[in-house]
C-alpha cells in the first residue's frame, strides 16, 4: 500500500509534528519544537569560499589521509557482522559492501585527527554510526518502495522487505550493543538522541507525503532530523573522544549539521539534475514518492500560476507521467540554481564552523570536502 494512502486512515497531525486538537498530547511528555530557520525566500549568493575551486581530487586527497584508519574501521565491520544467523551477514554485507561513500565515519576519523585524538575508540565509533546508516538505509528503501541504490537493486528488491527490516533492526541493536565499548555516558547519549531524532525525521517525512503546501522552514526541520543529525552526530563524537571544550565541541557538531544539510539539499538537485548511471538511482524518485523538495518549494514560489499548479499536481499524485514538463519548470523558475545557493550557504557555515579547529592536514582536509560537496554528480 502507498504511504498517502496509509497516511489516511491516521489521526490527523499539524505541520509541526505535533497531533492535532481532538488527540493532545500531554503537556508533561511534550517537548518544545526546535526553532528552525528557513531558507532565505530568495537564497542570496553566499560569500565565496575561502578555496580556490576544489579540483576533482579534493575530496579523495582528503579521504587519503584517513586511509589506514577506515581499513581498520573496515575491520571492526567485518567482525561485528560476523552472526549464526546466515541472512543477517548476507543481506548487511550486500548494502555495505555496495560502494557507498563512507561519509559519516569518515567524518568522525578526520575530525578525530584534527584534534589529536589517536585513541582505538575512534575506530569503533567509525563502525557504530556506519551501521545506524546503513540501518536507515534497508528502512527508508522499504518505506520508500525503492528499487535502486548505488546503481543496482535495493536489499529490499533482493531479498524482499521482512529481511530487509529485520536486518536492519539486527544493525541498530548491534550499534548500540557497540557504543557501550566506550564506557562513556556523552558517547551513548550523543548516539541515544541522534538515532530517536531520524526516526522522527523518518516520521515527519512519511507525514509530509504528498503535500505540497510544505515550506522551506519545515523541509528544513526533516532534513536536518532524517540526513544531517547523524553527520552531527559523527563528528561531535570525535570532539568528546578527544576532550574538547563545549565551545569546540559545539563547533564540530555546527560542522557536521551544515555538511549534512547541504549533502541532502545537493542531494534533492540530483533527483531533478542527475545522470542516473552516476547518481546510481532512478532520476524522480522524491516525486514518486510524494516528497515535498526544496527544488519543487522553489519551483511553487517562482514559477506562473500554472506552472505552481503543475508542481502542485504531481507530487499530490506522486505522479511522474509528467516528469520532463516538471523538471523543465524547475529549470525555467532557476529553482535548480536557488536551491543550489542554499546547499552552498549550509557548505559556507560549516567551513566557518572550522574556525574552532587547529589549522592542520585533517583541519584541510575538512574544509575540502565541505567545499568539494557543491560539486557532487552522485
Amino acid at each position: 500500500m502507498a504511504p498517502q494512502r496509509i497516511l489516511r486512515s491516521l489521526p490527523l497531525y499539524h505541520a509541526n509534528g505535533l497531533r492535532a486538537k481532538h488527540a493532545p498530547t500531554p503537556a508533561a511528555h511534550r517537548r518544545p519544537l526546535p526553532i528552525i530557520r528557513a531558507f532565505p525566500r530568495t537564497p542570496r549568493a553566499p560569500a565565496p569560499l575561502p578555496l580556490s575551486a576544489p579540483t576533482p581530487s579534493a575530496s579523495s586527497a582528503a579521504l587519503d589521509l584517513i586511509a589506514g584508519d577506515m581499513a581498520e574501521v573496515d575491520k571492526v565491520i567485518s567482525a561485528r557482522l560476523d552472526t549464526g544467523v546466515p541472512l543477517v551477514s548476507q543481506v548487511s554485507r550486500y548494502i555495505i559492501a555496495a560502494g557507498g561513500k563512507r561519509l559519516r565515519p569518515a567524518l568522525l576519523l578526520l575530525m578525530c585527527g584534527a584534534l589529536g585524538y589517536t585513541g582505538s575508540q575512534r575506530f569503533n565509533l567509525a563502525a557504530v554510526v556506519e551501521f545506524i546508516h546503513t540501518a536507515t538505509l534497508l528502512h527508508d528503501d522499504v518505506v520508500d518502495e525503492s528499487t535502486m541504490r548505488r546503481g543496482r537493486p535495493t536489499a529490499n528488491e533482493s531479498f524482499g522487505n521482512a529481511a530487509s527490516v529485520l536486518v536492519g533492526d539486527f544493525l541498530y541493536s548491534r550499534a548500540f550493543q557497540m557504543m557501550l565499548d566506550s564506557r562513556d555516558m556523552r558517547v551513548m547519549e550523543i548516539l541515544a538522541d541522534a538515532t530517536n531524532v531520524i526516526a522522527e525525521g523518518e516520521v515527519l517525512q512519511l507525514m509530509n507525503m504528498g503535500d505540497a503546501s510544505l515550506d522551506e522552514a519545515a523541509y528544513l526541520h526533516v532534513i536536518r532530523s532524517k540526513t544531517a543529525k547523524l553527520f552531527e552526530a559523527s563528528t561531535q563524537l570525535a570532539a568528546v573522544l578527544a576532550g574538547a571544550s563545549p565551545d569546540v565541541e559545539a563547533a564540530c557538531a555546527r560542522y557536521g549539521q551544515a555538511l549534512g544539510t547541504a549533502f541532502q539539499v545537493v542531494d534533492d538537485v540530483l533527483d531533478y539534475a542527475g545522470d542516473a548511471a552516476e547518481t546510481g538511482k532512478n532520476v524522480g524518485d522524491d516525486l514518486r514518492e510524494g516528497k515535498t523538495t526544496l527544488p519543487l518549494i522553489f519551483a511553487m514560489q517562482r514559477g506562473r500560476p500554472e506552472q505552481a499548479e503543475l508542481v502542485r499536481s504531481a507530487i499530490q499524485q506522486g505522479d511522474v507521467s509528467r516528469l520532463p514538463q516538471l523538471i523543465a519548470v524547475v529549470k525555467e523558475t532557476g529553482a535548480l540554481d536557488a536551491t543550489r545557493a542554499a546547499a552552498a550557504a549550509e557548505a559556507q557555515r560549516a567551513i566557518d564552523a572550522l574556525a574552532m579547529l587547529p589549522p592542520n592536514s585533517f583541519t584541510e582536509g575538512l574544509l575540502q570536502l565541505a567545499a568539494q560537496l557543491l560539486e557532487r554528480r552522485a
